[in-house]
C-alpha cells in the first residue's frame, strides 16, 4: 500500500467525514445557543465576544485584548478545531455504543459532561483567566451549552452512520 492509497482510504472512511460534519454542526449550534442565552438573555457578553472568547480562555484577557481583530480569527480557529476533534471522536466511538443498543441522545448527554470537564480542566491548566469552575451557575451553564453542542452532533452521527 502506498501513501496515496492510504490517504485515499483514510479520507473515504465514513466516520471521518461524518465526524467532521458533526463537529462543524455542533460548533455552529453551540454558538447559536451562546448568542441566544449568554448574549440575549443573560447579557454576559456582546455578540461579537463569542468568537474571541476561546482566545481569552486559552491565552488570557490581556493577550485577547492585545491581539485586536486577530483574536476573533484565533478564537474561531480554536473553537472549531476542538469542535471538529470532538466530532471525530464521537463518530469513532458511536459504532461501539450503537452495537450495544444505546440511544445517541443519551450518549450525547454524558459526552457533553465529559467534554465540558476535559475542556475546562485543560483551560484551567493553561490559563488563569477562566470563570470560577466551582460556581454552580458556571457548571450548569457550561453543561447546558455543551448539551447543545453534543446532542445535534450525536444525532447527525447516528443518522449518517
Amino acid at each position: 500500500m502506498n501513501i496515496a492509497s492510504a490517504r485515499t482510504t483514510l479520507l473515504d472512511a465514513p466516520w471521518l467525514r461524518v465526524g467532521l460534519y458533526a463537529g462543524l454542526l455542533g460548533g455552529v449550534v453551540i454558538w447559536i445557543y451562546e448568542a441566544l442565552v449568554w448574549v440575549g438573555v443573560q447579557h454576559q457578553m456582546p455578540l461579537a465576544g463569542i468568537p474571541r472568547n476561546a482566545t481569552g480562555l486559552v491565552f488570557g484577557a490581556e493577550a485577547q485584548a492585545s491581539l485586536g481583530w486577530s483574536a476573533y480569527v484565533i478564537g474561531t480557529a480554536i473553537h472549531f478545531f476542538f469542535s471538529l476533534a470532538w466530532g471525530l471522536l464521537f463518530a469513532r466511538l458511536w459504532p461501539w455504543f450503537r452495537q450495544r443498543g444505546y440511544e445517541a441522545t443519551l450518549v450525547a448527554l454524558f459526552y457533553a459532561v465529559i467534554a465540558w470537564i476535559v475542556m475546562h480542566a485543560a483551560i484551567a491548566i493553561v490559563s488563569d483567566n477562566h470563570p470560577d469552575y466551582l460556581d454552580p451557575a458556571v457548571v450548569i451553564g457550561g453543561f447546558m451549552s455543551h448539551f447543545f453542542f453534543t446532542v445535534p452532533l450525536a444525532l447527525y452521527v447516528k443518522a449518517r452512520l
